[in-house]
């Protein structure tokens, strides 16, 4: 899941990253339907037997989408443009 967080953090903007890292916890399901679809897509995570999805602690592409989103915010305030 290190990964995905880190593939994230290249190729979201600036811009992005801090609005997500400003946003409060409990508004990140907010971006469930956009950033989290990006990320079920784009990692597969609809595929049986996606590494990534179990990595995640889940069977549930949304629920893994969810933990990859909520560890890109709890780094996010690490990082530096």
């Amino acid at each position: 899941m290190a990964g995905a967080v880190e593939m994230l953090l290249s190729l979201l903007s600036v811009e992005e990253k801090f609005e997500i890292a400003v946003m409060p916890k409990d508004k990140l399901f907010d971006l469930h339907f956009g950033l989290g679809l990006a990320i079920r897509n784009a990692f597969r995570l609809n595929e049986p037997g996606s590494k990534l999805l179990a990595s995640c602690g889940t069977s549930h592409p949304d629920d893994a989408s969810w933990v990859i989103i909520s560890a890109l915010w709890r780094a996010l305030p690490t990082w530096e443009p």
